[in-house]
């Protein structure tokens, strides 16, 4: 009777209290469920704002331990910060010679491994020594941008990556040798335009390492089982062990993918552009020979989503039909989608608009919507045991999310999008709040985290490290296509550093670029 009675989280966390003290709940399972309540997810606010990095900050990754983190950006430099206290660890340049896309410290190795990929193509291996002294290698490269990698997990050595190519590349550090384990095709000739998709997205399902996803310019989500590629190379491994697409998604061309992340119970979160995200379980695959066009039941499930009823109340089978989340704009960048809470209980990601989207995974229901850039929020990355949250995006700074308000949050009323040509408005009706209206139109990037006059306290310590890596970059602009070992050049005051969707963000004046779509990435 007494659960029946329940009716917020704040008395659901007194009778766990109460459960915990009279031993009829586990100190674990009391752990998970605290830190999994929506009291903490409502309280979330601004603990903290790392403002170091010089340009668009495209990646942001914790360690093991969750006390470092790692942050790349336009700006081709590396930081390491302890976030809690906004302090600097350790700044040096990546070696790249264009914007970092992501990158991610190696398991057990005492965070001294980082492996990165880059809007040059290229997959890099830094090992920070003694004293702060960095050996940054070049280890493979791929043909147009190298968006994402993903880490066994567990493992110090073994990674993939992915990039424009359509190229999905594995590592082991204990080699140095990549091994070229496929290049994703389109299904049947279609989008000629397209010989290749374009990947944004690679991710390992962390409950059976061998099954790793890839996804990019098309509205499928590929499943491969690495135990079936033959190292000897004499077996296609093209070939997907399952697909993932929303059945009224299917023959959809004008749609691709920008996010992927499975959750500790091996379930799949895709992210699509001009679309929304999607929850599938195992159960959810088309299987290794999907349809390439929409049937008449998937044509009526379009009709579906067209309309405001909301996601749950679709009448279909929930055994084949995906969850979605909805609320958000995806359509400007390559975001990312992620996972939230002790048990992944929530789904969160970046838009279009500027603000940070949470919702429960569980019936989709959106619970939070915050305030995270001036323009767009591309990343967002969860802490490995805490309900604390990273966000990052066009601005040059990251912000630390920490459950620290005294009054729990509400959500805006009938958040809306309006498009209109050429831009995009979101605004929440109902609010008094002027503020609260953006565009794209409105946001210009300041020039101010760029003058030569600004705070130099990240260079103390790579003063001599930069001034090299700045003549390797002069000697070296031209051999891009051979092997490196050591760090690339910095980032001049005439350089044009473009962010992950092509724009420029050192120049205020390329107002156009702030609407165009990825290079060579056919999104519409």
């Amino acid at each position: 009777m007494m659960n029946k009675r329940l009716k917020t989280s704040s008395d659901k966390a007194v009778v766990n209290v109460w459960q915990r003290q009279l031993g009829e709940l586990s100190a674990r399972n009391f752990a998970h469920r605290l830190g999994g309540s929506e009291d903490l997810v409502l309280r979330l606010d601004v603990h903290r704002k790392l403002d170091k990095h010089r340009g668009c900050v495209n990646t942001v990754s914790f360690n093991a331990d969750g006390d470092i983190l790692v942050s790349g950006s336009d700006d081709r430099r590396l930081i390491l910060w302890n976030w809690e206290t906004g302090k600097v660890k350790l700044s040096f340049h990546s070696g790249h010679n264009n914007n970092v896309f992501q990158a991610k410290f190696m398991p057990y190795s005492d965070d001294r491994s980082i492996v990165t990929c880059a809007a040059d193509g290229q997959v890099r291996h830094t090992q920070i020594l003694e004293k702060g002294q960095v050996e940054s290698s070049m280890l493979a490269r791929h043909r147009g941008r190298a968006h994402k990698l993903a880490i066994e997990p567990g493992s110090p050595h073994i990674f993939y990556t992915c990039g424009e190519d359509g190229l999905v590349q594995h590592f082991d550090l204990r080699t140095g040798a990549p091994t070229k384990l496929l290049t994703c095709q389109t299904l049947d000739g279609r989008r000629s335009n397209l010989p290749v998709i374009n990947l944004n997205a690679i991710a390992i399902d962390p409950r059976n390492p061998n099954l790793f996803a890839v996804a990019g310019s098309d509205e499928y989500t590929r499943l491969f089982d690495i135990r079936k590629y033959n190292w000897d190379g004499s077996s296609d491994f093209g070939q997907p062990t399952n697909y993932f697409c929303p059945p009224h998604l299917i023959g959809n061309d004008q749609v691709g993918i920008t996010g992927l992340a499975f959750s500790e119970q091996s379930e799949l979160l895709v992210s699509y552009n001009d679309e929304f995200i999607y929850l599938f379980t195992r159960e959810m695959g088309l299987g290794p020979n999907p349809p390439i066009s929409m049937s008449s039941d998937a044509s009526e499930m379009s009709d579906d989503h067209e309309s405001e009823e909301s996601p749950s109340s679709m009448d279909t089978d929930e055994k084949t039909v995906p969850q979605v989340y909805k609320g958000h704009m995806n359509s400007q960048t390559v975001k990312g989608v992620n996972f939230f809470g002790p048990k992944c209980e929530y789904v969160v990601s970046g838009s279009d608009c500027g603000r940070i989207f949470i919702w429960k995974k569980k019936g989709g229901e959106l619970i939070r919507v915050m305030e995270g850039d001036k323009d767009v929020v591309n990343c967002i990355k969860s802490h490995p045991h805490t309900m604390v949250l990273a966000s990052s995006g066009i601005e040059n700074d990251i912000k630390m999310w920490t459950p620290k308000a005294l009054e729990r949050a509400t959500l805006p009323q009938h958040i809306e999008q309006v498009s209109i040509p050429g831009r995009l408005i979101w605004y929440t009706i109902g609010d008094e709040d002027e503020d609260d209206e953006y565009s794209y139109d409105d946001y210009m990037f300041d020039d101010d985290d760029n003058d030569e006059n600004d705070e130099d306290d990240e260079d103390e310590d790579d003063d001599d490290n930069d001034s090299d890596d700045q003549d390797e970059d002069d000697n070296d602009s031209d051999d891009e296509d051979e092997d490196d070992g050591g760090g690339g050049g910095g980032v001049g005051d005439g350089d044009n550093v473009e962010n992950e969707n092509g724009r420029n963000c050192e120049d205020d004046d390329d107002a156009n670029n702030r609407d165009s779509f990825l290079d060579g990435y056919d999104l519409h």
